[in-house]
């Protein structure tokens, strides 16, 4: 297996995003601050924090025939990524997130339309089969058609690939598909749903890990907004608190945290220090506006290290 190299495959979308003084309630139209027009999606964040953090990264994700398609293609580009197998559908548009951020909270709302990330189909996952059986890491979410998500898992399990799998946006998962991950990275909105524990502190973590864990999961690591993350292994279990900064926009902070925790387990390091090398990708994200433009490169990331 390429130790270095982690395959990422999810959503690409692009980011429309409008900064308010608050948020709209039922009816009300807000005259907004700030708009921005750039690339997100899970995946493609995920694809771009890992790639910044230090990463050998290949993106798999899909888009349409359209004007959209060329903001992921250039943010690729830009970014030092391999593009071949950033697939083109014919039949669906690029996907699109209309985000609203509260500028004195930082809260978000979010509507995603996935378009052609949600039609990965069975031949293009074999066009990357080779890249993932010869990955260290594969990081995947729930942000695509879960058939193409199921897809991938079996190919890395089959090779021994470690498996991360970000069950967002939440949606039940057969335990067949927990079973084959090394990793299982849900919030506590997700781990709640997921476990049928209400997470709202550690203890309550503990417990909804403990079901995921029985569902088949190896491991898991719950994460709790700005009190930290929940660490757990069949041996330990540990609770790393968060880092305290001032945050601007928290929209993309998960999937930092998740391109971080994956950098960290294709560089060799064991789950909790890839767990801490995470929590500080994902603070130093929020410090900053927008997704994919906010992640922190590695120097910033080595920098707060020292």
């Amino acid at each position: 297996m390429g130790q270095g190299k982690i395959v990422v495959m999810g959503s690409f979308v692009v980011d429309l995003m409008g900064r308010t003084p608050h948020l709209p309630v039922k009816g009300e139209t807000v005259k907004g601050s700030t708009f921005m027009m750039g690339p997100g999606g899970k995946g493609s964040n995920q694809g771009v924090a890992a790639k910044r953090a230090g990463a050998n990264v290949v993106m798999v994700t899909k888009v349409g025939n359209d004007d959209f398609a060329n903001i992921a293609l250039r943010s690729f580009k830009n970014e030092g990524m391999d593009t071949r197998f950033v697939f083109m559908d014919e039949k669906y548009s690029t996907g699109a997130a209309l985000i609203m951020v509260d500028e004195n909270t930082s809260e978000n709302e979010i509507l995603v339309t996935l378009g052609a990330c949600n039609n990965i189909t069975d031949e293009d996952i074999e066009k990357v089969r080779e890249e993932i059986e010869s990955s260290g890491v594969l990081l995947t979410q729930l942000e695509t058609n879960v058939e193409a998500v199921e897809k991938v898992v079996d190919i890395a399990y089959s090779k021994g690939v470690k498996i991360i799998l970000n069950p967002a946006p939440v949606q039940e998962i057969p335990d067949e598909v927990i079973k084959k991950v090394h990793i299982l990275t849900p919030n506590e909105v997700e781990a709640s749903i997921l476990s049928g524990v209400k997470v709202n502190e550690v203890e309550d973590a503990k417990k909804a890990a403990k079901v995921l864990m029985e569902k088949g999961a190896e491991n898991v690591i719950i994460t709790l907004g700005s009190k930290g993350s929940l660490v757990v292994t069949p041996e330990k279990t540990e609770f790393i608190e968060s880092i305290k900064v001032n945050a601007i926009d928290t929209t993309g902070a998960g999937d930092a945290y998740n391109g971080g925790l994956a950098t960290a387990l294709a560089e060799g390091k064991d789950i909790f220090e890839a767990a801490k090398f995470a929590n500080i990708v994902g603070a130093l994200s929020v410090t900053k506006i927008g997704t994919a433009p906010a992640m922190p490169y590695r120097k910033e990331i080595d920098e707060y290290l020292k």
